[in-house]
């Protein structure tokens, strides 16, 4: 692995440097206090800010198209995750408008994606069902054509960001007697449609994701996206990018695996309880230089940077189940005090580790549960058969 540091050269420089106050304008102390409170990682008026600057556009773009430079890339992507810029929304709407790019009809790219660039349409993912689990291919909402129209039927779980959004890229069984991989159909629904109704749900960790219940909703054909029944090409970059099932770039000017932004709570937890317990207590001893805590905070300490480390959809799973690994003993070496959440008085490390306990289970079902990326390591990449569920046969 190569560790150099990239030499940054004058006009590099002078655009960290324009990035850092544009952010430092934007994003406050207000935003992120907002964004811990509404749980809703997202805030209109910072994203439509980036859109203004052109920086929406330029981080969609790749560079031949007069995106960022792979340096600047990585500069951006670094500087909004140490500002905390509330980023899901836009995270769901760039994948989404590369699939409307490919596959939507040519009247719907002209509609969407310019004002996609300006930040004036947000769009989320409309895949889990109240029954489905992660198996998104046993889609029960149905979608039956109705001359130049589709009359959509069914509730959609976990559709988070759908009240910031203005369409949902929805996946819908357009032919129940067919194989479950040929018979869905995607489509990009605008959410103020009659018919859609948006419910609030709150997750362990403060985030705010929703219900979405589709009832007769009439939706024009340009909405289609693709071919009838061949929703799963469409979905397979959004779905192959979800679950960091990429390949990375040769110049290593990237996150080592996706999530890095989610594991940044983890390496803040792991900071704030090292500065805890460095400092000497009301006896004068510094909790650390007792050999188990000490012992303990370098095992959490390994396990983060080895997550950090693994790539690819292995990355995916490790870093994941690190979280959910270290983030009680990291609250158990702070002491009491971390139980207090941020911003609280007495907080040990104010509220770093209770914070990471808090979202380390929800972290290990965003795309998919863990077991389920476990299953797709063994069979797609390990060559393993499917796992049998089924009771064993009485003989």
């Amino acid at each position: 692995m190569d560790f150099t540091l990239v030499d940054l050269d004058d006009d590099d420089r002078a655009f960290l440097t324009e990035v850092r106050d544009f952010l430092a304008e934007h994003v406050t102390d207000e935003v992120r206090r907002r964004d811990r409170d509404t749980g809703d990682n997202f805030d209109e008026g910072v994203h439509l800010a980036i859109g203004a600057a052109g920086y929406l556009e330029k981080e969609w773009r790749p560079e031949s198209e007069g995106g960022f430079t792979r340096v600047r890339r990585r500069i951006w992507e670094l500087e909004k995750r140490r500002v905390h810029v509330p980023w899901v929304t836009w995270g769901t709407t760039s994948m989404v408008a590369r699939a409307v790019a490919a596959f939507g009809k040519p009247e719907l790219v002209d509609e969407v994606l310019p004002k996609v660039f300006s930040g004036h349409v947000r769009m989320c993912l409309g895949y889990t069902e109240p029954e489905g689990g992660s198996d998104i291919a046993t889609c029960k909402t149905r979608a039956v054509r109705d001359g130049d129209q589709w009359v959509i039927n069914g509730s959609k779980m976990f559709t988070t960001g759908a009240h910031n959004c203005q369409y949902v890229f929805l996946i819908t069984n357009t032919d129940p007697g067919a194989r479950k991989h040929k018979s869905l159909s995607m489509f990009l629904v605008p959410l103020d449609l009659p018919g859609i109704e948006i419910q609030g749900i709150r997750t362990v960790d403060g985030d705010r994701t929703n219900i979405v219940y589709y009832s007769d909703v009439r939706v024009d054909d340009k909405y289609l996206l693709g071919e009838v029944n061949g929703g799963w090409t469409v979905l397979r970059g959004p779905l192959d990018a979800e679950h960091g099932a990429v390949a990375s770039a040769p110049d290593g000017l990237q996150d080592v695996t996706i999530m890095a932004h989610q594991a940044g709570f983890m390496s803040a937890a792991v900071d704030a309880v090292a500065a805890r317990v460095a400092r000497p207590g009301p006896d004068g001893r510094r909790p650390v230089d007792d050999g188990s805590v000490a012992y303990r905070l370098g095992r959490s300490t390994a396990r983060l940077e080895a997550a950090l480390s693994t790539p690819s959809i292995f990355g995916r799973v490790s870093q994941a189940q690190t979280m959910r690994d270290i983030s009680a003993d990291l609250m158990d070496i702070a002491g009491p005090a971390s139980v207090l959440p941020i911003e609280t008085d007495g907080a040990a490390d104010d509220g770093a580790s209770e914070y990471l306990y808090r979202f380390a289970p929800l972290a290990g079902i965003y795309g998919g549960t863990l077991e389920v990326f476990r299953n797709m390591i063994a069979q797609h990449v390990l060559g393993l058969g499917k796992p049998a569920y089924a009771a064993p046969a009485n003989k």
